[in-house]
């Protein structure tokens, strides 16, 4: 993600509307495979839910802080959310510390069954999309995406990913 941009580069406000208006219906479209899923799980969670539960999966020990940063949720809506993932059996909070709001969470075996159903149908989504668009766009969309996503791509990372 550190390439330098091309200053040829130049979008005129109508290509970066359209762009705006693809990422918004891309979005829709996600979310909408992502509602199907969740519609089908037994435990009856929602869309902030489940983003917790893929964050845990990708960045294991996520605070309260961590993720409302991540998901742009308020500290209390994220502290809710991991509260209500803990009552279900799928998050179970680090007893390290003894400030809850900074005990790292983890998903339980049950919590990482319920996310991998989910995010099956979400990457069986993006592959068609990926495949639509060929395999020298895939480094591109990546690129553009973590552009878009700013300094939260590195939040709760410290791996090589990173």
């Amino acid at each position: 993600m550190g390439a330098i941009p091309d200053p040829r580069l130049i979008l005129s406000e109508e290509e970066l509307n359209a762009a705006l208006e693809l990422l918004m219906l891309a979005e829709a479209g996600l979310w909408s495979a992502a509602d199907a899923a969740l519609d089908t799980e037994s435990a009856r969670i929602g869309r902030s839910h489940y983003r917790t539960l893929f964050l845990l999966k990708r960045r294991p020990g996520l605070g309260v802080r961590e993720l409302a940063r991540l998901t742009a949720l308020s500290k209390q809506a994220a502290s809710r959310t991991l509260g209500e993932l803990e009552q279900l059996g799928l998050v179970e909070k680090s007893a390290a510390g003894s400030d809850a709001r900074r005990r790292p969470a983890l998903l339980t075996a049950l919590g990482a069954t319920v996310e991998a159903r989910i995010s099956e149908r979400l990457r069986s989504h993006m592959a068609r999309a990926y495949r639509t668009g060929g395999l020298d766009s895939v480094a591109g969309a990546r690129r553009i995406l973590g552009a878009l996503a700013g300094g939260r791509a590195a939040v709760g990372r410290s791996g090589p990913d990173s």
